[in-house]
């Protein structure tokens, strides 16, 4: 009865996810969707409690309540700006919960072994034996596993200690370079890519070695080496890869939890493993592309440095005062809004809502261009502007709004850099050479709201800044845009 209820729950809570999932791909179903994932995972973690193995109820409970406790207190003071870091940060718990499950299991395994010898040194009856021991739902299930079955959990767990524990150092270090912990530049090792190579390469040994033996020296060994690989492949991506990043180890925290899930024996744990693995696989490539970046070249190589000497920036910097601001828009009947992690910082998206909500009252064409990593997380923008309450249908992806940029009369840059930048494509050997980006600088006039000159994230510098009709709205982006409003008739 335990078994069939849950089963039956874990089948409900997995379509649940596979429709929180698929809802999470537009705006319109997004909140519906959260939702659903907030069910299922109820459902699941109450089926499991109440289900086979279920025990230390008192113990069980108390850790669910402090869990709930420290992710409310998250929930409610974390700010908009401080998402991509929170994200990582819980990747990396996913990460070494998959390392303590691949531990204990391992250890249980030992446990087990050395009771079935002392069952077989008895000479009792093995099931009578066997029956007497009540090792307990996961202990029991081992014992019942014929060698070449146990030969197959140890490659589990130890893929699941391996994902886990690059998971978990490499979320910490992203988390470490989002939160400005970490400096954000690509840096390595002496050796760089020989290391990693090395580290891999000891763990294949150790892989052999363990499923041979089933000792811990050749899993703690594996071990050290993955913690490694984390934190060295990470520190070698640069901060314009972050949001790839971000997307990969949610896809390495998916298949870390598939893995632990087939060591335990959890078709759930399997089947949301698999989910967040691909789609963070999918997501992953989907950036990448519009990068113009292989994931291959992320990963191992970063964000890297310029194949020559890059083109020299003519020109200056021109400003502008909200007065000119206000009467380009009062005149303009067409405006594109771009956003980036600037407008994050200020909190401007309710002054950036309200000077549309007025620009749309006059009449005027008024729409968002939304890069496909704008950010720091994907869909960071997205999230913004959806909090902001700005109609869906104006929100348009790069592709969709690129072209309309030479029909624009004003194009207004709200904290972007990276993403508007013409270097992309006129120069050959800008670190972002090839990138697609928004082509702002083709509309009429630009005005770009920054808090000063410096570079962006990646620290490279924007040609777009120093064009004939480009001004700079030097200020903080939501004081800037409290002043704008007034003027705007």
């Amino acid at each position: 009865m335990e078994f069939g209820f849950t089963t039956a729950a874990y089948v409900v809570a997995a379509v649940l996810f596979i429709l929180s999932l698929g809802g999470l791909s537009g705006q319109e179903s997004a909140k519906r969707a959260v939702w659903y994932g907030i069910v299922g995972m109820a459902l699941a973690v109450a089926a499991t409690l109440v289900g086979p193995g279920s025990g230390l109820w008192l113990f069980s409970v108390v850790l669910i309540a402090a869990g709930g406790a420290v992710g409310y207190q998250l929930a409610t003071k974390v700010k908009m700006t401080e998402m991509p870091e929170l994200v990582a940060a819980m990747h990396s718990l996913v990460g070494l919960a998959a390392v303590f499950v691949g531990l204990i299991a391992h250890f249980e395994m030992g446990r087990v072994a050395g009771l079935l010898e002392e069952v077989y040194a008895s000479g009792q009856p093995y099931k009578e034996a066997l029956a007497a021991l009540d090792l307990g739902t996961f202990a029991g299930l081992i014992a019942k596993k014929s060698a070449v079955e146990l030969g197959i959990l140890r490659v589990e767990l130890f893929l699941g200690v391996f994902i886990g524990a690059i998971t978990f150092t490499g979320s910490v270090i992203a988390y470490g370079k989002l939160a400005g912990k970490v400096d954000s530049a690509a840096t390595k090792l002496p050796g760089g890519h020989m290391l990693n190579a090395a580290a891999g390469a000891l763990s294949l040994i150790t892989l052999i070695w363990y499923c041979n033996t089933g000792g811990f020296l050749p899993l703690f060994l594996m071990l050290l080496a993955a913690l490694f690989i984390g934190y060295h492949l990470i520190m070698g991506i640069g901060g314009a890869d972050m949001p790839v990043v971000v997307s990969m180890l949610n896809s390495y925290s998916g298949w870390a939890a598939a893995a632990i899930g087939f060591s335990l024996g959890n078709d759930l744990l399997i089947v949301v493993g698999a989910l967040v693995g691909s789609s963070g696989a999918i997501l992953s490539y989907i950036m990448c592309k519009a990068m113009n970046r292989s994931f291959i070249s992320v990963i191992l190589g970063g964000f890297g440095g310029p194949a020559g000497e890059q083109m020299a920036v003519e020109g200056e910097q021109v400003a502008i005062d909200t007065d000119g601001v206000a009467a380009a828009l009062n005149e303009a009947d067409s405006v594109i809004l771009i956003p980036g992690y600037g407008m994050a910082v200020a909190q401007a998206q309710a002054a950036v809502a309200e000077l549309v909500r007025k620009l749309r009252a006059q009449g005027k064409t008024v729409r968002f261009a939304i890069h496909p990593v704008a950010g720091r997380l994907p869909g960071h923008m997205n999230v913004l502007l959806a909090e902001a309450k700005v109609p869906y249908d104006i929100v348009m992806e790069m592709d969709e709004i690129n072209e309309d940029f030479p029909t624009t009369d004003v194009a207004i840059v709200i904290g972007s850099n990276d993403i508007v930048n013409p270097a992309a494509q006129d120069d050959p050997n800008s670190p972002i050479a090839g990138m697609p980006v928004l082509e702002c600088w083709k509309a009429k006039q630009v005005f770009v709201s920054k808090r000063g000159q410096g570079t962006g994230y990646s620290g490279i510098e924007n040609p777009l800044f120093y064009k004939e009709n480009t001004r700079m709205y030097y200020g903080d982006a939501k004081e800037s845009l409290n002043k704008l409003l007034p003027l705007i008739d």
